[in-house]
């Protein structure tokens, strides 16, 4: 009563009729049914050749593990981990792969004080010296740790507005390390401040 009539509708003049000699425009085809769809989905929980499978996922964890690696070891920020992903962290490499850091010696430093120790008499008056030289060293570095944070923190809010968190231990963590062994590689000489 008030649904369409089953009338094939007529032809405006307007409308050019359909040859069947030119190709659909449309999708062609009917809609697939969810039963079949799914079915075509459906894969067994466990797969039947398990040493295939394993071998796959072990390739496939190798080829991400190699992926991360070369960008790591290029920039390429769509392949690192999370952690060093993002504009901020970019910038906070790039700030502390810019300057001197002494925290990156701090390591060899402590190798020198350890086999200094080990040479030198222990009832030697060297060894309270041998001992105040490395706490000197050791506070200088905080010293200079502290004052690196208290930059990269305010460039950061100078630059993005809002820090993210983690981002200024994120930097201090980075200038610890000695310089040619920091992952991701130094992207930036020595000297060469980001903007």
């Amino acid at each position: 009563m008030f649904g369409r009539k089953n009338e094939p509708a007529a032809e405006s003049p307007g409308q050019p009729e359909e040859d069947p000699a030119q190709p659909l425009t449309g999708k062609g085809t009917p809609t697939p049914r969810r039963k079949d769809q799914e079915a075509a989905r459906r894969r067994p929980l466990v797969p039947t050749d398990r040493k295939a499978s394993k071998a796959a996922e072990r390739q496939a964890a190798a080829d991400e593990r190699v992926r991360v690696r070369r960008a790591l070891e290029t920039g390429d920020e769509r392949h690192m981990p999370w952690r060093d992903r993002g504009p901020q962290k970019r910038f906070a490499r790039d700030t502390v792969d810019a300057r001197f850091n002494l925290g990156e010696y701090l390591m060899f430093a402590a190798l020198a004080f350890v086999v200094a120790s080990f040479i030198i008499p222990q009832d030697s008056q060297m060894q309270i010296y041998i001992l105040s030289s490395f706490w000197v060293v050791f506070l200088l570095v905080f010293a200079d740790t502290f004052w690196l944070s208290r930059q990269l923190k305010k460039r950061l809010t100078a630059k993005f507005g809002a820090v993210e968190r983690g981002t200024v231990w994120y930097g201090s963590m980075r200038a610890l390390q000695f310089r040619p062994l920091r992952l991701p590689k130094p992207q930036v000489k020595r000297g060469q401040y980001p903007s």
